[in-house]
């Protein structure tokens, strides 16, 4: 049976755990996301505190984190979503991402609104890449894909 959170804090804190962890250990979230059997960027999120992990993917993570039986649980719960406190964002990799919303976020609208009418693209039915890429004129890209499902707005 699905079980939600009250209140993120115990998440927040097995987060943290879980982090030093993966530092402790020298794991990589791909090498986590494989013993997860899940995307690298749902179980990045979902050890977070972002989303519930199905038990085996719970119990696979705790395994190769060395966390216990309650942190197995807690992974499996339904979290209380939201990882950016209120105001704007000051760390600088997190700001970037902000600053790309208030400099096109309206463009996004306007294109996602154009292209399929009113309604809105879905975080939960969702899928999230990044890649790192050669950049022709030297250096390297990130290319980040954000695919979600447009759910319309229904009038009643």
């Amino acid at each position: 049976m699905p079980h939600a959170q009250l209140d993120p804090t115990a998440r927040e804190t097995l987060a943290v755990t879980a982090v030093e962890a993966k530092t402790r250990r020298d794991l990589t979230w791909q090498q986590i996301a494989d013993a997860a059997g899940l995307s690298p960027a749902f179980v990045t999120a979902a050890v977070l505190g972002q989303h519930a992990l199905p038990r085996t993917s719970a119990e696979a993570v705790a395994e190769l984190l060395g966390l216990d039986e309650d942190a197995t649980l807690l992974l499996q719960t339904i979290p209380t979503r939201g990882s950016i406190p209120g105001g704007i964002p000051t760390d600088p990799t997190i700001y970037r991402f902000y600053e790309m919303l208030q400099v096109y976020g309206t463009t996004l609208k306007a294109l996602v609104h154009e292209q399929f009418g009113d309604g809105i693209i879905s975080a939960i039915n969702f899928k999230l890449d990044v890649k790192k890429v050669a950049d022709p004129e030297g250096g390297e890209r990130a290319v980040i894909t954000l695919d979600g499902k447009y759910l319309p707005t229904k009038p009643f």
